[in-house]
């Protein structure tokens, strides 16, 4: 059988073990899951809530989900796609169930715009490209936002994308194409006039 492994090595069938064990009243067992996955799904619910304090909360009540849904998970297929799922769907619900949208433009201080041209002694007009990049991304399509904050902000292979959305590899190519070209269009005459 095959045998996938993370980035860094950890093998499936060592998160296959922490599952298996979780399942037999091994609470320790799921704690190395949260440690090895709590700032990957995190940085997943703070690509769509751009919340820090929700994205922790996002990602918390997660794995709470994810505990008790456990016997649901499938032992033959990688844990992280599947708690990314589980991410996802409660980021979109925190995002239809936000009363204030302006929020979402409140915590970007992971994104480095450095490379920008936008000199350093205009702070104004680097806050002002950030929070056009954030609405510019924020009016994608769904699929097309997600494609653009895994591939782009959280740099995920395509592989590990497919995985995660349950979609071939072409898919992801073909969706990232489409997100990048929209988003570029979006862009084209905001950051001109803003540089």
């Amino acid at each position: 059988m095959y045998e996938s492994k993370s980035s860094d090595g950890m093998s499936q069938a060592m998160e296959r073990h922490w599952v298996e064990e979780t399942l037999h009243g091994n609470k320790q067992a799921f704690g190395h899951l949260v440690k090895r996955y709590m700032q990957r799904s995190y940085y997943v619910a703070l690509g769509f809530v751009h919340n820090h304090e929700q994205a922790l909360d996002i990602s918390q009540e997660a794995f709470a989900k994810a505990y008790y849904s456990l016997n649901r998970f499938d032992l033959q297929k990688p844990f992280f796609p599947w708690l990314y799922r589980i991410v996802k769907n409660l980021s979109l619900n925190e995002i239809r169930n936000r009363k204030n949208r302006t929020a979402k433009l409140q915590n970007l201080a992971f994104l480095d715009f450095s490379h920008t041209v936008v000199e350093e002694d205009r702070p104004l007009e680097k806050e002002e490209l950030k929070k056009e990049v954030w609405q510019a991304i924020d009016s994608l399509k769904p699929a097309e936002k997600e494609i653009i904050l895994l591939r782009e902000f959280q740099e995920y292979s395509y592989q590990e994308i497919a995985e995660m959305l349950e979609i071939p590899v072409g898919t992801v190519m073909s969706r990232l194409y489409t997100a990048r070209k929209a988003l570029k269009e979006q862009l084209k005459h905001k950051v001109a006039d803003l540089i």
